[in-house]
């Protein structure tokens, strides 16, 4: 496992075409000073390279990558497609993006195109190919950087290029209109369609709209996307083969399946923007550097953009407390960031994001959080040797976009957050230092010990059978409540959720459900048994066929029924059902049990909230999320660590 790069990459976004050149002059002095590798350069800046249609201006953005490459400054060049400039709105209306209601999107943002709009394409792949043969043999080039955040804010288009398009995916999909009949199950409420011509985007509707149909357009609109970001790659490939290239994910974003972007990139990279104020932030941020580390296989991957301190699209945005810059930071360098980046280098005096901070803020370099990214760029340089390194993992959590989607639809047993309930498990490995991998369906699961499938809602029967032979071949599995009642078409397994009669998951949890009982939102039920304790929200009516129970609900509609069912494999392993969302403490016993009859260690002896650790290159990082000043023990030492504190050794 190697780097890309020759040292932890440390900048932001660079958008110097906001200020005058005795400005740009400067910022090149306080790169140095800060320790700045890299900057992302043109993101925003189509309307500027290109003032008229095929009228470009190069001489201002030559004059950028020269003084950054003086200046010792590597540059991530951006393609520019992500905000098309006014012509275009005005010349081709068409190219922008309409709601499910029909309403089309005006100019005076940004992201305002449809996916699947030719005119859109036409123009931004001309501005990739002119980008691409001006700069692709610059010396300041270190990587390209495909658009910016797709589908951030227009993840579908229900326009009328986007509608043939979605024809057209559905025709390479199914082959036959039958056939998609069939999975659709349009003989419900007389859907049927007699020929792809017929089919519409999923508008809005007098009732529920169908199932696949919705999931399929999730599936299209994810593509459409994907289908753009690999034209721009084909262009850059073909002109600058040797030039590592990347986009922007979002962490856990909705709307774009990441697993099928991820083998699209050189390199994954993410933007994460936590709340300073909500103190349980950092779980959620925590996983998603695993999901980015993930998504990439293991490899490293670079934190693209977050912010030195207060956002500016929170109804309040509190800054950040001193500390938690670096906090944040170093937590995604221990979780396999190669490099640690903003939006933006300079804060904004004009605009939308004029009070977004930045590296530099209104008040100057002589601030509170122009000296902390001096220390921070400090630090980072000294920590080359984590650099190109893994982080391993034992633990395994199934993450599922199409289960996500299909769950979240209308019309289900009842609302379910599925990141939130993914999160509340992955929270009980983080409180007692354990790493995760992210998994997708159907992936290997034999390097791990534990594999946890939380809301695994719309699984295959290949990968419903790919978790029963992870348990039965002697790994520890724990299914989570609403899992395994749909295939991958929405159609029910029949027969008893949690694979359908006779599956082989069936046998292997030695136990199937019967019917759900959702409880109303912010409910909660008691647990007895030898596992008691509270749950959450939901309960379900669970059938026992081959399995000892743990614990069983003590109140509620489903009083006396199995809760938590175990059952032993042949193969040495465990097969766990957890029919509720466990409480914190409930999980965190669960989770204690699970590690110890796996024989998969953990850093801390108890659960800490606030805490976490993880070892990656041979380095242990300790990072403290709270205000107050803690000692823990871990790695074999006693760590006094400050609030928002961090540390890191090699062991």
């Amino acid at each position: 496992m190697t780097s890309l790069f020759p040292s932890i990459r440390f900048g932001g976004d660079y958008n110097p075409d906001q200020w005058p050149l005795d400005v740009q002059i400067d910022d090149v002095r306080l790169m140095q000073g800060a320790g700045v590798t890299t900057a992302t350069v043109a993101v925003f800046a189509w309307a500027k390279l290109e003032p008229r249609p095929g009228e470009y201006d190069f001489a201002w953005l030559d004059e950028v990558l020269d003084r950054l490459h003086a200046g010792g400054i590597r540059v991530f060049l951006a393609t520019a497609t992500a905000s098309p400039p006014a012509w275009l709105a005005r010349l081709h209306p068409e190219s922008l993006p309409v709601t499910e209601d029909g309403v089309r999107f005006g100019f005076g943002s940004r992201q305002q195109y449809s996916p699947s709009s030719p005119v859109y394409r036409e123009h931004a792949m001309k501005l990739v190919r002119a980008m691409a043969e001006r700069y692709g043999s610059h010396p300041a080039l270190e990587a390209w950087h495909t658009n910016n955040e797709y589908g951030c804010h227009i993840a579908r288009s229900y326009d009328d290029a986007s509608v043939e398009a979605f024809r057209v995916w559905l025709e390479a999909r199914y082959g036959t209109i039958e056939e998609l009949n069939r999975v659709w199950g349009t003989a419900f409420w007389s859907q049927a369609y007699g020929s792809f011509d017929e089919i519409d985007a999923p508008r809005t509707a007098p009732s529920f709209r169908n199932p696949t149909q919705l999931l399929d357009f999730d599936r299209f609109s994810s593509n459409a996307l994907l289908s753009l970001h690999r034209a721009e790659v084909e262009i850059l490939r073909e002109i600058t083969p040797n030039v590592p290239i990347t986009t922007n994910f979002m962490g856990f974003f909705r709307d774009v399946d990441y697993w099928a972007w991820a083998e699209h990139v050189d390199f994954v990279t993410d933007d994460a923007y936590p709340d300073p104020a909500d103190p349980k932030a950092y779980i959620r941020l925590g996983a998603s550097r695993d999901l980015m580390r993930s998504l990439g296989g293991g490899q490293p991957w670079l934190l693209m953009e977050q912010s030195t301190s207060a956002v500016n699209w929170r109804e309040r945005n509190a800054p950040k407390p001193a500390g938690m810059n670096r906090l944040h930071s170093l937590q995604a360098v221990g979780r396999g960031s190669d490099g640690v980046l903003y939006f933006q280098w300079r804060q904004s005096k004009a605009g939308a994001e004029k009070f977004h901070a930045a590296l530099v803020p209104h008040a100057g370099e002589h601030s509170r959080v122009h000296r902390e990214v001096q220390a921070l760029g400090a630090e980072l340089a000294g920590l080359g040797d984590v650099l190109g390194t893994g982080v391993d993992a034992r633990v395994g959590i199934v993450f599922d976009w199409a289960s996500w989607w299909a769950v979240e639809q209308p019309a289900t047993p009842g609302r379910i957050d599925y990141v939130e309930t993914v999160l509340s498990w992955y929270a009980a490995f983080q409180r007692r230092g354990v790493t995760i991998d992210f998994v997708r369906e159907g992936a290997d699961l034999s390097a791990y010990s534990v594999v946890v499938a939380p809301v695994f809602h719309a699984a295959s029967a290949a990968a419903a059978d790919e978790l029963a032979r992870f348990a039965d071949a002697g790994g520890h599995l724990v299914i989570g409540h609403q899992s395994i009642v749909l295939d991958e078409n929405l159609h029910v397994h029949l027969g008893g959720y949690l694979g359908g009669e006779g599956s082989a998951l069936q046998a292997t949890l030695g136990a199937r459900v019967e019917e759900f009982a959702p409880g109303q939102e912010g409910s909660t039920f008691a647990l007895a048994g030898e596992l008691a304790g509270r749950a959450l929200d939901w309960q379900e009516f669970v059938v026992v066929d081959d399995a000892e129970v743990l614990a069983r609900f003590d109140d509620g509609i489903t009083v006396g029924e199995a809760a938590i069912t175990r059952r032993a494999t042949t193969g040495g392993g465990a097969a766990w059902y957890v029919a509720t969302q466990p409480d914190d403490a409930l999980a965190d016993a669960i989770i204690a049990r699970v590690l110890a009859e796996s024989g998969t260690d953990a850093d801390f002896d108890e659960p800490r909230f606030g805490l976490e650790t993880v070892v990656r290159g041979g380095r242990r990082f300790v990072f403290n999320h709270t205000p107050e000043t803690v000692t823990v023990t871990v790695g074999g030492r006693d760590v006094t660590l400050g609030a928002y504190g961090a540390e890191s050794w090699r062991d």
